[in-house]
């Protein structure tokens, strides 16, 4: 029996991942639904998958925070306490993550036998090159899209679904949270 797949992102209104401008975490929209709903979504088991850049940006991000800090929010320490699938043929064990295993390889047919083979779905945060491959080859259940109500062509990075394919999309949840950012679960179907 196999397991869902969920590609879970942050984006601006204008797709964009990141930011290196002075927003702050979240582009500085945190509220106390945002951070309840995170820590909902991962109080369930699961197994988090990340590609090298990704786990190596939170691991760097974790390492440079203290207790306290946004860096350290309840679903962040959650998200790492959770068993985690590395896909990397750059980084090697053993990493800075309590439960991370590495494997090299395919992403594609990595994650193929993670999905046949995983008891608990299947999450990765981010893992922009990553998740545009997977959702390539079909394996992506659900994109699980929050939202934040901000514009960044200036000094916004990472597009989010920059370089690639055409995907029609089934809203399958909505939610507004805080009164602004909005969250969005979209089963994704190739286009054309």
């Amino acid at each position: 029996m196999a397991t869902t797949y969920t590609f879970d992102v942050f984006t601006s209104l204008d797709g964009l991942g990141a930011h290196d401008g002075d927003w702050g975490g979240y582009w500085g929209k945190q509220g106390p639904e945002l951070l309840a709903r995170r820590s909902a979504l991962f109080d369930e088991e699961q197994r988090m998958v990340f590609g090298a850049t990704t786990y190596r940006a939170f691991a760097a991000m974790l390492a440079a925070s203290s207790d306290g800090d946004d860096v350290r929010d309840p679903w962040v320490t959650r998200m790492r306490d959770l068993p985690a699938t590395v896909v990397s043929s750059t980084l090697r064990e053993p990493l800075d993550w309590p439960d991370a295993t590495v494997v090299g390889g395919d992403p594609v047919e990595i994650v193929t036998r993670l999905k046949e083979e995983s008891d608990v779905p299947l999450r990765s945060h981010g893992s922009l090159s990553l998740n545009r491959a997977l959702m390539a080859a079909g394996l992506v259940d659900r994109v699980h899209v929050t939202l934040f109500p901000v514009l960044c062509p200036r000094t916004g990075v990472d597009p989010v679904f920059g370089g690639g394919d055409d995907f029609d999309l089934e809203l399958l949840e909505s939610r507004t949270l805080d009164g602004h950012t909005q969250e969005l679960v979209y089963r994704p179907t190739r286009h054309g």
